[in-house]
């Protein structure tokens, strides 16, 4: 295959993951899916190693690239199956995330699958939008193995209804997971097309040959890197239960053209709910290092494959279940980017920024009814990440006011948000300042203020409300963010009821700055 012919060919396999994407969008209810962009789309091979993927959330498609092979060898499949698992140790990522596999089988022969992850606002966690300050997993929501949804090509009802049983409130469940199953079918379709245009034979030994590419783009980049063992630590602030500075290590093992990333020295799984599994520390890493590589790099398993990543069983960042997981998705993999790029910073100075705000500064909130004593009552459930400051480098200041790293969701709408939830937005800005000074300033975070019209519960779950985002280079560490509820500060992670009138004012960090003024 020419160089032309591969690229043609890797186009087309994304854009695939993008229609996916396109028709899980339409097709989707709550404004998490439709408005927030909180899904990602990829198509793997018949061993579960990733082919393609979309540009969607670093953290959803890290880890399934982590975790797919492992699912997909320990079911039996037929064609017209359709599996769901939200299972955080079974190669998901935090319950709120529904991952949904579909085989696609031509003449026969399993050739590849289709898969979505989708983040759903209420899937019966203990408290209103799903992301409570647990100390268990089950406290988190409903737990789906892999379980098939549906089975040569007839929808498993008793399985949707047990779902469904077990989730307290209104959600927009069917509808969403029909937008989830629509968009399976439309990768399969098209997929489908796309080898019976080529031939399977020759569709194979293309992805064999993107496979084989993005490794020698990797391993060339990496052989950039001195060689050398680059030592890092960094601090959680807290997990919500009352257990402070929780230590993050990291020793990143550059040898000739590959990399070892051990997390041996951090701090033992906690009691709240910053733990993560080894698929979620792992997506971290492999998006830092995807961000090394040149832009042209097929997303596909060949291009992490010099990349190793080891953690101790047991700790913060390889949970045991029942472990709580909810923040550890969201909180801990965004500063698992931060601690490998602070490593990296001892090697390739020039390449790495300062730290970015740090945190997906995630707010669930709603009010849960139940329609038989009140039926007159409405039920809610909403979650949103709020952005924050890019932390500086050595080419330039960084960006104000958006998602980084782990995340790649956008805010909703007010509009959205004022139309369907009784909230009002009196105050969204940027929060100026806030960015670390230096010869390029770190990026500044944002002030969004909500007004209750009407009592609620409210989870906030945040991080650098203690411990800033560091300058490089001499460079100032920008600001810690801070929650006040109607002007007092209530903390960084921390469950709220409110009532009608309250304000909830959520002031997230800044990016570090990079180099002395």
């Amino acid at each position: 295959m020419t160089p032309i012919e591969l690229s043609i060919f890797s186009s087309r396999i994304n854009a695939i993951c993008d229609e996916m994407g396109a028709v899980l969008q339409r097709a989707a209810l709550s404004p998490n899916i439709r408005d927030r962009l909180d899904f990602s789309c990829a198509i793997f091979d018949a061993s579960g190693e990733l082919s393609a993927q979309a540009a969607h959330i670093p953290v959803h498609l890290g880890s399934m690239t982590f975790a797919m092979a492992g699912i997909v060898s320990q079911l039996v499949w037929h064609e017209g199956d359709m599996v769901v698992v939200n299972d955080p140790y079974m190669g998901g990522t935090h319950l709120p995330d529904v991952t949904l596999i579909a085989p696609l089988f031509i003449d026969g022969k399993l050739i590849a699958f289709v898969v979505n992850r989708a983040h759903h606002a209420n899937i019966g966690g203990s408290t209103p939008g799903s992301m409570p300050l647990s100390s268990s997993l089950e406290e988190e929501g409903v737990v789906i193995p892999p379980s098939y949804l549906i089975r040569k090509g007839v929808m498993n009802q008793p399985l949707i209804d047990s779902i469904f049983e077990q989730i307290d409130g209104e959600h927009h469940l069917d509808g969403d997971f029909s937008a989830q199953i629509s968009a399976n079918r439309t990768g399969l379709t098209r997929l489908n097309s796309l080898i019976q245009s080529m031939g399977q034979a020759h569709y194979q030994s293309a992805v064999a040959a993107l496979n084989e590419y993005a490794e020698r783009l990797t391993r060339t980049e990496l052989a950039k890197i001195p060689e050398g063992e680059y030592l890092f630590e960094d601090y959680l602030d807290d997990d919500g239960l009352g257990n402070y500075e929780l230590l993050l290590a990291v020793s990143v093992i550059i040898e000739k053209e590959s990399v070892l990333v051990d997390f041996s020295g951090t701090t033992a799984q906690t009691s709240g709910n910053v733990n993560c599994p080894l698929s979620v520390a792992v997506a971290g890493v492999y998006y830092l290092f995807r961000c090394l590589l040149p832009d042209y790099t097929p997303a596909c398993a060949g291009a992490f494959k010099p990349i190793k990543v080891t953690a101790p069983l047991g700790c913060l960042l390889n949970a045991e279940r029942p472990a709580a997981v909810a923040a550890g998705n969201v909180e801990t993999s965004t500063r698992v980017v931060d601690l490998v790029a602070g490593a990296l910073s001892q090697a390739i100075p020039e390449r790495i920024p300062a730290a970015s705000h740090g945190s997906m500064n995630n707010l669930a909130m709603g009010h849960r009814i139940s329609s038989a004593t009140k039926p007159d009552e409405k039920s809610w459930d909403y979650y949103e990440t709020i952005g924050g400051g890019m932390g500086a480098g050595s080419t330039g200041g960084g960006l104000s006011a958006l998602q980084t790293h782990m995340t790649n969701t956008l805010n909703t709408p007010i509009e959205v948000l004022e139309m369907n939830y009784p909230v009002r937005i009196n105050r969204y800005a940027i929060r100026d300042h806030s960015g670390g000074r230096g010869c390029h300033n770190g990026g500044d975070g944002l002030i969004r203020e909500f007004e209750f019209l009407a009592p609620a519960e409210v989870t906030l779950l945040t991080e650098r409300r203690i411990n800033p985002p560091w300058g490089l280079a001499g460079g100032e560490d920008g600001k810690v963010g801070e929650n006040c509820l109607n002007g007092k500060s209530v903390g960084g992670k921390v469950y709220l009821r409110v009532k009608q009138g309250d304000r909830l004012t959520i002031a997230t960090p800044g990016g570090g700055g990079f180099g002395q003024l």
